[in-house]
């Protein structure tokens, strides 16, 4: 479901996390990419995030474990003691007084930190606390909310935002000790983003299904979540809006994906038909992108990633971008979007849950 794009030495490292593990890929010099390992085969991988600080890598599973390496994916060891057997949606880290802190959202909805690289786990209960929580439920079986997304506020790293799919947009400013959930958006909270600008969030929920009362889509905030604004119009062509990306060097230039209509029609249309959109004004206008992309892509796109450089590099644009689908394709571009080209296939689903299977049914 995620896509980690790192440089190391003289090459760059791709890890995919699919239904089957994760799959290692390299590229020197902005070559061909080859394939390399394949690690914790038959994991049907839901995360993976590299802890900056000391290179550890953590990757979490639909199958309730939590997975690291210290040698950049060689060898893993398991590292969920105290997750209490849930399964693992998002990952996420930063820095408290200078230590690295790692963050897991599961399903049921969750969420636990760990102050030694995942070797030992607590909960942060009072997410549990907040008003409407017996109400959190999800459209799929087995029918409850889970922690898809987590951010922090760059200058304020006791502030967490947290993004509960199906239950709404949290907000904690003392560590996860207490929660707040903001009000007049989507309760169908797909992603969270901050950025390096103080106060300026972003959050992401489908605008299907959604009333006409209610900010959805990517929407922006400029005030830490007191207030919204929505960037994407009700019709936008990207309905199930889900990865959105902001190049850490060029905050007006954004991309987001996705489906054009939700999970729940897939079986019946044979197709998620999604697409990735570029705003160069920081969300003002949109375009859909399709110089290399197919003209139709079936599978959804659930992991997306850039690796961006400041003041650009070898690569033409100063960052790579890379996505990957639940027909287990990764789509790659190193112009900032202007061209694509499908760098891998055939590898396992990256795939959220059972979204890949909402396809495989419906492909013969």
């Amino acid at each position: 479901m995620t896509i980690v794009g790192d440089t190391r030495s003289d090459h760059d490292i791709l890890l995919v996390g699919t239904v089957d593990g994760i799959f290692e890929f390299f590229s020197d010099d902005g070559g061909p990419w080859s394939q390399g390992g394949h690690f914790l085969p038959g994991e049907h991988i839901s995360a993976i995030i590299e802890e900056p600080s000391t290179k550890t890598l953590l990757a979490g599973t639909f199958g309730s474990a939590l997975h690291a390496s210290t040698d950049g994916g060689k060898t893993w060891e398991r590292r969920d003691n105290g997750l209490r057997g849930m399964e693992i949606y998002a990952l996420a880290a930063h820095s408290i007084g200078g230590r690295p802190r790692v963050y897991a959202g599961t399903q049921p909805a969750h969420l636990f930190q760990s102050d030694d690289l995942g070797k030992s786990w607590s909960e942060l209960s009072a997410l549990r606390n907040v008003p409407g929580v017996d109400k959190w439920t999800f459209p799929g079986p087995p029918h409850q909310a889970h922690v898809k997304s987590l951010a922090f506020d760059p200058k304020r790293p006791e502030t967490i935002y947290a993004a509960v799919e199906v239950g709404g947009f949290l907000k904690s400013e003392d560590g996860g000790k207490s929660w707040q959930t903001v009000d007049g958006l989507n309760p169908d909270a797909h992603r969270v983003l901050t950025t390096a600008e103080p106060g300026k969030v972003y959050h992401v929920m489908p605008t299907t299904n959604c009333g006409p009362e209610t900010t959805a889509g990517v929407c922006v905030s400029g005030d830490s979540g007191k207030s919204w604004t929505s960037l994407t119009p009700r019709d936008f062509r990207i309905g199930y809006v889900d990865p959105l990306l902001v190049h850490p060097f060029k905050p007006n230039l954004m991309f987001v994906a996705g489906g054009k209509t939700g999970p729940g029609t897939w079986r019946k249309l044979h197709t998620a038909d999604s697409r990735i959109a570029r705003s160069r004004d920081g969300g003002k206008t949109w375009e859909v992108l399709t110089n290399g992309l197919p003209e139709h892509i079936r599978g959804n796109i659930e992991a997306f990633t850039i690796h961006a450089w400041p003041g650009g590099s070898i690569f033409k644009g100063g960052c790579e971008l890379f996505a990957g689908t639940t027909d287990g394709e990764v789509f790659y571009s190193d112009d900032e979007g202007d061209s694509w080209k499908r760098i891998i296939s055939g590898i396992g689903a990256v795939s959220k849950a059972h979204h890949y299977q909402n396809l495989q049914e419906t492909a013969a």
